[in-house]
């Protein structure tokens, strides 16, 4: 497997998730609150953390391959959340994305930062023509999170999710590589790996 593609923004380290995060994951994912929209129900137990770390890390050896990236604060070397690139089609040259972020840690710009620098990635290096994101209707920070990043609503999808117990809608939305690159939204990023996965 290739090395990890770790990527650095002017405040953070996008990099591998490791057995040490299971911790902070589990912070993270076992608020109900904080993941009141992210699509599963929030995690029981540490153990439960240590297997979604699992599943992260999977993804770079699955069918339709991806990567999933931890965000670390470079002042406070703190985990504080994870986004990620995942079932890339490489015929069609897509993928989908998805991401969380510590309640902490919100309103303060660092999500669009990461992204910013996981999507200048994957445009380059997966070579994607469009990236989709699914968003509850509800969560307004995170729509206009990724309309900021210039994805575009294209409809809705109904009862298309389950998690607590009931079937929710999702908005589906999509970001072009010619509207990326139209944008001001991408800038250059360090990188320290080629490629995620295998082409």
């Amino acid at each position: 497997m290739p090395p990890f593609p770790t990527l650095e923004t002017s405040r953070l380290v996008l990099r591998e998730l490791t057995e040490d995060d299971a911790p902070v994951l589990f912070a993270i994912h076992g608020n109900a609150e904080a993941m009141r929209y992210f699509g599963t129900d929030p995690l029981q137990d540490l153990d439960q953390a240590r297997k979604l770390i699992e599943k992260f890390a999977a993804l770079r050896t699955a069918p339709n391959p991806g990567v999933r990236w931890g965000l670390e604060v470079k002042a406070s070397r703190r985990l504080i959340g994870t986004c990620g690139l995942f079932a890339w089609n490489r015929e069609w040259r897509k993928c989908a994305t998805g991401y969380e972020l510590d309640i902490e840690a919100r309103g303060k710009g660092l999500m669009h930062e990461a992204l910013t620098a996981a999507l200048s990635w994957g445009f380059a290096e997966m070579q994607l023509n469009r990236v989709e994101a699914q968003v509850h209707p509800a969560n307004g920070p995170s729509l206009s999170l990724v309309e900021r990043l210039g994805f575009r609503r294209e409809g809705l999808l109904r009862e298309v999710a389950r998690w607590g117990e009931s079937f929710h809608d999702l908005l589906q939305l999509g970001l072009l590589r010619t509207d990326w690159f139209a944008s001001n939204a991408n800038r250059p990023v360090e990188r320290t790996a080629a490629t995620p996965v295998h082409r």
